[in-house]
């Protein structure tokens, strides 16, 4: 996580839900929403390889970004299902 809070840049917080849940307290100050999306990118891959075999058919897993305020601004989400 970024350092002091700062009134130059915004804070984004990054919202894990499903396997592996946690809701993002601190947040991140990043310079624009392009910034956050790469950094949401970024944490899905690492946290993808965390989950690794523990992500089972019928589970969900999302990755939710929002500004200060609580607006979403990011939605990134995996489902998995059994196929018969």
């Amino acid at each position: 996580m970024s350092g002091p809070y700062s009134a130059n840049m915004p804070r984004y917080f990054f919202h894990v839900h499903g396997v592996a849940s946690n809701k993002d307290e601190e947040g991140d100050e990043l310079p624009d929403d392009e910034a956050a999306w790469r950094e949401a990118s970024s944490y899905a891959g690492a946290l993808l390889k965390d989950i690794d075999g523990k992500f089972r058919p019928g589970q969900e897993w999302s990755l939710e970004v929002t500004d200060e305020a609580g607006k979403p601004i990011y939605f990134i989400s995996i489902g998995s299902r059994k196929m018969k």
